[in-house]
């Protein structure tokens, strides 16, 4: 059962990123049983919905059998204690599924490994407790003092495990720049865009891979972990690199950011962007926004970009979508309308000097 707070901001709608999360719901393999919406001004310090909220909460998820909570809005670790006495059953929020859905995608060592960090550092933000209070005394007059809590052993075991994490991840940085800098001159261009806006599916059109040996492709959130890396014709004695990125989504966890953050760094050296966004979505000036400030606060979105809009060939079939700026790029990696005047642009943009390669 879906458990959301509305907050009333008018610059975050609920619903859209509400079915949101409910598509991710189903995408890490649940069955949504029903939805609770409880609308306030701030959330609840204590149990974030209201403890006669949280009642009504149990009794219904009981009504309708479910087997867990996925709490739409981010919980603090009380939060989570004090709403699990109320509702007898596990409570997974936003951060969470999303973890989950990334465990589950990971096919690469190195992204298995950004997962697992990604889901320790996750854990330790999450741990609460008293040192004293549940402290063991240890044995001896005046030998021992307090032994280590359970919390303490908890967060001394993951704080080693995220040590070696660290240190696997900095052979991958270190590996992955010997190979940036042993590619010559030949340009990089990096798709990036919110997940599941096809842009797998226009790199292995872009090209001409199938895809057994092109980019995964699904159409399902975050079907790409892994960076792919292709050369790509676009004109007469014009080719570049083209990669594949990670997709984001709004309010991406800070912990996956942080794990991600080696295989982000393909566009610290990318020439160009092209941000790819799906024109079928009605809700694709919000998902702009949020791909937008991801791009800010990884220090990349002065770079030169282009905005790709995809999937205009399912645009007919969705009403609802806004009207695309008048210079649009429209394109469709199913059909390949529009990838001419795309490369075009591609080669426009790209610096003279490193343009032939």
């Amino acid at each position: 059962m879906v458990v959301a707070v509305d907050l009333h901001d008018p610059k975050r709608p609920l619903e859209p990123e509400l079915a949101e999360f409910e598509a991710l719901i189903v995408a890490a393999g649940a069955e949504l049983a029903g939805r609770v919406v409880q609308r306030l001004d701030r959330v609840d310090p204590a149990t974030l919905v209201g403890s006669g909220k949280a009642h009504e909460i149990a009794a219904l998820a009981e009504e309708l059998g479910a087997t867990k909570i996925f709490v739409f809005n981010d919980l603090r670790p009380r939060q989570r204690i004090n709403l699990e006495k109320i509702v007898p059953l596990p409570i997974v929020d936003r951060t969470a599924t999303i973890l989950d859905i990334f465990a589950q995608r990971a096919r690469s060592r190195e992204g298995k490994l950004q997962v697992e960090l990604a889901q320790l550092r996750y854990r330790q933000s999450n741990l609460i407790g008293s040192s004293t209070a549940l402290s063991r005394l240890g044995g001896g007059v005046g030998t021992r003092g307090p032994g280590e809590t359970k919390l303490e052993v908890d967060r001394r075991r993951i704080q080693d495990r995220v040590s070696v994490l660290r240190a696997q991840l900095e052979d991958v940085r270190g590996a992955r720049a010997n190979r940036r800098s042993s590619r010559g001159e030949t340009p990089l261009v990096a798709l990036v865009g919110y997940t599941n806006v096809g842009k797998s599916s226009l790199l292995n059109r872009l090209a001409h891979s199938a895809q057994a040996d092109g980019a995964f492709v699904a159409d399902q959130p975050f079907a790409t972990l892994d960076p792919t890396l292709r050369r790509v014709y676009l004109a007469p004695g014009v080719y570049v690199r083209l990669a594949d990125t990670v997709g984001f989504i709004t309010e991406l966890p800070d912990e996956l950011l942080a794990a991600f953050r080696a295989t982000l760094e393909e566009l610290e050296g990318a020439d160009v962007l092209v941000h790819v966004m799906d024109a079928s979505n009605p809700d694709w000036p919000r998902q702009k926004r949020s791909v937008d400030a991801i791009l800010e606060e990884l220090g990349v979105a002065a770079k030169p970009t282009i905005l790709a809009y995809n999937k205009i060939d399912a645009r007919e079939s969705s009403a609802e979508a806004p009207p695309l700026p008048p210079d649009a790029i429209a394109i469709s990696a199913k059909t390949g309308e529009g990838l001419d005047a795309l490369r075009a642009r591609i080669v426009a943009a790209l610096p003279a000097v490193r343009a032939h390669a």
